[in-house]
């Protein structure tokens, strides 16, 4: 299996999953190699339950969809 966030073979972006406990997210995360760093971008994944870096093209997915509404 692939190591997360680490594009594939094919060039495709892998998804990484990521749990509430786990926001914000921001990409790189630190399970990827130092070779694919880009500048840090914090992803807002509550509102649709996924984001996607615009430099990497990883795919974050919130375990559990979007967040049901109840905000301030």
């Amino acid at each position: 299996m692939a190591d997360p966030g680490v594009t594939t073979a094919t060039g495709a972006a892998e998804s990484v999953p990521v749990g509430p406990d786990e926001l914000p997210v921001c990409c790189p995360n630190p399970r990827m190699p130092l070779w694919s760093s880009h500048p840090r971008v914090f992803l807002d994944v509550a509102a649709t339950g996924e984001a996607r870096c615009p430099y990497c093209g990883t795919v974050y997915r919130l375990q559990g969809g979007a967040a049901k509404g109840g905000g301030h």
